[in-house]
Formats: C-alpha cells, structure tokens, sequence
C-alpha cells in the first residue's frame, strides 16, 4: 500500500514539474518570476523526512570513474531542456498507458453486460496493472465485484477511487450497496449522504438509496424478532407455520384453501405474524399452487373460485399491509402480477373491492409506487382503472381514483404512459366528462386531479392541449356542471384547463370564445374559487385569439376585472391584471372603458405601489402604458404618485427586467404624452437614475 502511495505521489510530482518547467521557459516576466517563486516553495515543501522503515541502501566500494563534466552541460538551460524533455517522455507513456488501459477496460465493460463478471474483473485488473490511478477502472470493479458478492472487494476499490477523485459519485453509490450487503447500514448511510454534499442535485437519488437502507435494517429486525418469538413458541408464532404446512398440500378441493386462507388472514394480527408467512415460503406455496392459479387468472368463474380468488387477496392483503419486505416479495410472484391488473375489471365486486384494496397499499408510499409500475403492465393498469371509474360503484370509483393520482405522482409512471395515452386516457376521460350525472359526479374530482398529476409531464400536457376530443368533452362538462351545479367537478376542471391553455394549440384557438363564454357566465358565480379560477381561465386563453377578445370585452369583461382587482385574493388578482392586459393591448374600447371607471388608474396605481409579485406589477405597468396612448389619460395622471411609482419600477432589481422594461415604457408614454410630468421626474433625478440603470437591460 505505501509502495502504491509512494507512485501516485511522484506521478504528480512529475507533472507538477513539467508544468513548472513549461511556465520558466515563458518568454512573460510575470509568468517566469511567478513561476520561480512556487519552484521555490515546491522544493520547500518537499523537504520531509524519507517515509522508507526499512534501509536497503548498499555502498558501492568500486565505483565507476566519473567523466569530466562538459561547461555547458551545467548550464540551467541544458538542465531544463532535459527536464522538458523528460516531462514531454512521460507524458507520452502516459497517453499510451491510457489508450491501452481504456482498451483493457471496454473488453470489461463487454463481459459485464454479458454477465460474466469474473472476466469482467480480471480485464479491469489487467486495465491498473497499466494505469494504477484509472477511476473508472475501480469504480467498474467494484461493481463486478458486488454481482459476485465480494463486497469488502468492492469497498477497498471504491476507497481507491476516492483517491483518485474524491467527489466521484459512482464510488458512493457502490461502496454504500457493499455496505448495505454486508448489513453495515450506518456506514452505507454515510456514503449515500455524502452523494448530495457532492452533489446537492442529486439528492432525489439520494433519499431512494436512503429509504432502501431504512427497509433493510427494518426487514432484519423484523426477521430476528420473529425468530426469537418462533422459538420461544409465542401465540400466533406457532400458528402461522402449522397453517401453511396444511394449506400446502395440492390437489384439495376449493373450499378447503377458501376456509384455511380465511383462518391465516385472522391468525396474521402483526409484522411478526407477516414475517413468519414469508419466512415459511408462505408466498410460494399460494403461487404454486394450481387451484389458487385457476382462480385468480379466472379460469374458472363459479361462486366459490371467486371467493377463494377473494381470500387470497384478502390474504394478500393483511400480510402486505405495513410490510414493505413482503410488499416486495409478492411483487416477485407471477401469478400476482399476471393476476393483479385484470382484477381490477372483475365483475365480481368482492373480488374487484379486494384488488383494489391491495393496489392502494402500492400507491401510497414512493418506493412501493416505483416497485409497482417496475413490475406492472402500467397502460394495461391504467385502462382498467378508467373502465372500473366509469363503470363500478361507488366506493370502488373513488378507490380507483385514488389508485391512480396517487401513480400519477412518479415520473416514471408518466414516461411509460407517454405512448398509448389516448387509448388508455384520453378516451375513457373524455367519455366519462361528456356523461356527467348525479350517478358519476363523486368520480370526476379525483379523477380530474389525476389527469391533472399525469400533465404535469411534458409529453403528456403537449398531447392533452391539442386533443380536439378533450377540448369538446371540457366544453360539454362545464356546460353540464354549470346547469347542474356540480362544483366540486367545476373547480379541478378550471384548474386543469388552465394548465392545458397555458400551451399554445391552434385548437385551443378554435375553442376560445366558447371557452370565454362559459368563463364569462361563472365570473358572475357566488363561489369565490370558482370565478378566480374562471379568470384564470381567462388569462391563458385570451391571448391565444383576438376573437375571444373581443367576444370577453362585448360581454363587459373590464369591469368584472376591476372588481376583482379591488379584493385582496392574490391569485385572483395575478389572473385578473393578466385578463386586463390583454384586452387592453388588443382594444381600444377597452382602454376607454377602463379609463372612463378610473380617470387616475388607481386600481393599477395601487398594484404598483403595493404588490411584491413580479408578474402583477409588470403587467400592471404594462397594462397604464396602453393606456396611456389614450388622449387626456396622462393629464388626469398630474399630481398623483405615478412618476414616483414607474421611477421605483424602472430602477428596481435588474433581475426583474421585463418589469424595469414595462415601467421604463410607460414612463416614457407617460412623459411624452404630457410634459408637466418631466419636471416631477427632474425633481426626483430620474433621468440619471434610469441613465445608470438602463445599462442593466439587455
């Protein structure tokens, strides 16, 4: 080891000297003299004691005659031409030694993919042997050797790699699984912690390397507990062993399994009780056995295979409830996975309730998601869930609900559902919005506010924003909800059809001015969420047709704003100043109406003055500066704080430039427009404040 210590650190003396020697040779001064003086600290520095315990020093007693030395060779020229050219020799080994290393190590990464780990390792041994201080070679080991569970191996490689480059994230990641295999999980938690102080992006990945230690310190403590209550022959202890070992014999008949799942289901009352069941290949002798299979892949539909198909999934259920071991180990039996996803759509509602209850054991925590939709056939999954929304009662509608926005919440839940969204979304959605009844109304809020989880990705959002079927069923719903009432429904729809008009879509450009017209109708509503939500509505589709526009000013738009404006709801007002905006850059009518209300603009006086938010005095500023273009607007603006207001905006932070820009504007209409306004600017030296500042905007 301190032979290897002893290499690495004249490696990097040799470079330090080749980069040393290079700068003396500088035909700069400043490069030279700097130079001098770190040559002359390096050699300080390396004054230390030698570090060798054992002296092999030998005495020559015959040594060789010494020539003469010539003058010029003790020149300092010729000792840093040799220095150079010894510098420029090892650099040259090096890039050869790298390129032969790097060789070795493709050949190791080949027998990795195929599984042949042993001659994985011994291609990315041959690799150091080359190059001794090659990271990817250990972190590449220590990985091969973890598949052939060699983990001390594997940590000693990734402390090398440490060595080598201390914030490498790969050596991390495989020295905490070794230390996780060999159940040392305090030192595994250290190394996945110190990923994010790395790394604080990467903190996501962080928390599931965590949350994987956490399970395996609790499946340990779970299985020593249930062993210690084993032998001491404690209650159910003895109970749920003797149970299995009955339940284990093939070929009965299906009444028996049907009573002996009953009784272990109730046997089963805590995690020692679910741990012994896996702990006796409780999992494997319900999947192997070939009645309880018929059953579930219903094969055979009479009354009682369906209530044997219900104990097992009862059963299932206890035993997994509060148990992520046994969570994941059914998940690794194939006639649950087979089974699980087409149960959904039973017509047996037992059978149906009980597959729905043990989906939503899945879908509650993160980790137990991503173990689900790792293993599950998710479109499949998906298409059930809709099919049993739109068709079943409704305790199972609102489960199913549930089921999925809580799926909706995974990234990757949302990438596989990417392609095939219309068949396994889009379609049932839109099927369920255009048949709104006080049968299915309790279904849509939480369905919408998985449609709502599932756009959040990109993809999908793209894709719902410029689905004609989507834009029509939203249309027929807001109609039905609005002659119905049904604002529990209206309220996540607004909210959804904001977010989908946030995208610029021609079809959305088709439906705008019915989309208005509703909106219009709902400002004048007594619930204040639902008209905040309808001037959301508003604000993201009217600027994607002038037609809506015009429609929203006919139907009297600007004063529904300005009285929206008037109240303190923060959201309403960022909605409503946007809406105003808009309609006041398209119209003139607009203007006019707003002018004549409030001959001072005090509505946006006071937004400018008072609001923090970014995008309400931008569009504040914005919206005078239309404004101002009217005649006499500027004039009525004499002996108000506006220069001072604008002034404060302009000059504000430089990070906020489109509101520095919009203030600038309107200050520049508003002086333009009426000059009196300039001396109030001179008295407040705007002119060189906004000289100083402008510089700042790009």
């Amino acid at each position: 080891m301190e032979q290897c210590e002893d290499i690495e650190r004249f490696l990097k003396n040799v470079d330090k000297i080749s980069e040393l020697v290079k700068d003396l040779k500088s035909s700069d001064v400043k490069v030279q003299q700097k130079a001098m003086k770190e040559a002359d600290c390096y050699i300080a520095a390396l004054d230390e004691p030698c570090r060798t315990k054992v002296n092999r020093t030998t005495i020559n007693t015959n040594p060789p005659l010494q020539p003469s030395l010539d003058p010029q060779h003790e020149s300092p020229e010729y000792f840093m031409n040799v220095m150079e050219r010894d510098a420029e020799d090892r650099r040259a080994r090096r890039i050869a030694k790298e390129k032969k290393a790097n060789a070795l190590k493709d050949k190791g990464n080949e027998a990795y993919a195929q599984e042949d780990y042993e001659t994985a390792v011994k291609y990315y041994s041959d690799g150091l042997a080359v190059l001794r201080d090659m990271q990817t070679l250990y972190t590449n080991r220590a990985q091969a050797y973890i598949k052939l569970g060699k983990y001390k191996e594997a940590i000693s490689d990734c402390e090398w790699a440490l060595k080598c480059n201390d914030r490498c994230i790969k050596a991390y990641v495989h020295m905490g699984k070794a230390y996780l295999e060999l159940k040392k999980y305090p030192e595994a938690r250290k190394c996945f912690k110190n990923i994010v102080e790395v790394e604080p992006e990467k903190e996501k990945m962080a928390k599931e390397y965590l949350t994987h230690v956490d399970l395996e310190e609790e499946k340990e403590k779970q299985v020593i507990k249930a062993r210690e209550m084993f032998d001491k022959g404690e209650g159910e202890c003895t109970t749920v062993p003797i149970l299995l070992e009955k339940l284990s014999c093939p070929g009965l008949m299906p009444f028996y399994y049907c009573g002996g799942f009953e009784i272990l289901s109730q046997a089963i009352t805590d995690c020692t009780g679910q741990t012994l069941f896996r702990l006796n290949n409780g999992f494997s002798i319900i999947s192997s056995n070939d009645t309880v299979r018929s059953c579930l892949l219903q094969k055979t539909k009479d009354p009682v295979s369906q209530e044997l198909c219900v104990s097992v999934l009862k059963l299932w259920r206890v035993i997994c409830c509060g148990n992520d071991e046994n969570k994941k180990t059914l998940m690794t039996c194939p006639v649950f996975r087979q089974s699980v996803v087409s149960l959904v759509t039973s017509e047996h509602g037992a059978v149906q309730k009980e597959c729905l209850a043990l989906l939503s054991l899945y879908s509650q925590m993160p980790h137990c998601r991503r173990l689900a939709i790792d293993n599950l056939d998710v479109h499949i999954l998906v298409a059930n869930l809709m099919m049993c929304i739109s068709k079943t009662k409704q305790q199972q509608e609102n489960t199913a609900g549930i089921i999925l926005k809580n799926f909706a919440e995974e990234d990757r839940f949302c990438i596989q559902l990417r392609n095939g969204l219309t068949d396994s979304v889009t379609v049932p959605f839109t099927t369920i919005l255009r048949n709104i009844s006080k049968s299915n109304q309790h279904v849509l809020p939480p369905l919408i506010s998985a449609i709502g989880c599932l756009a959040r990705d990109d993809v999908i959002l793209h894709n719902l924003a410029h689905d004609p079927e989507c834009w029509d069923a939203f249309l027929i719903a807001m109609r039905q909800c609005i002659s119905y009432e049904y604002k529990e429904i209206l309220y996540p729809m607004l909210g959804l059809i904001i977010n989908l008009s946030a995208i610029i879509s021609s079809v959305i450009k088709e439906h705008a001015v019915s989309l208005c017209d509703c909106c219009l109708g709902l400002l004048k509503d007594s619930d204040g969420r639902v008209i905040t939500r309808a001037t959301g509505v508003l604000s993201t589709v009217l600027p994607q047709a002038s037609e809506a526009v015009q429609h929203a000013i006919q139907g009297d738009v600007v004063r529904a704003m300005r009285r929206l404006l008037k109240g303190t709801g923060q959201t309403a007002t960022k909605y409503a100043i946007k809406t105003l905006t808009v309609c006041t850059a398209a119209s003139h009518l607009a203007r006019e109406e707003l002018v004549k209300s409030d001959k001072k603009l005090s509505i946006l006086r006071n937004l400018l003055s008072s609001s923090c938010d970014e995008m309400v005095s931008g569009n504040a500023a914005l919206c005078l500066a239309h404004c101002l273009e009217l005649e006499g607007t500027a004039s009525n603006l004499l002996g108000t704080d506006i220069v001072l207001l604008l002034l404060r905006h302009a000059a504000g932070d430089a990070k906020r430039t489109a509101v520095q820009q919009n203030a600038a504007i309107a200050l520049a209409k508003l002086c333009r427009s009426e000059p009196r306004h300039m001396n109030k600017l001179r008295e407040l030296h705007g002119i060189e404040i906004l000289h100083s500042c402008m510089k700042f905007i790009s």
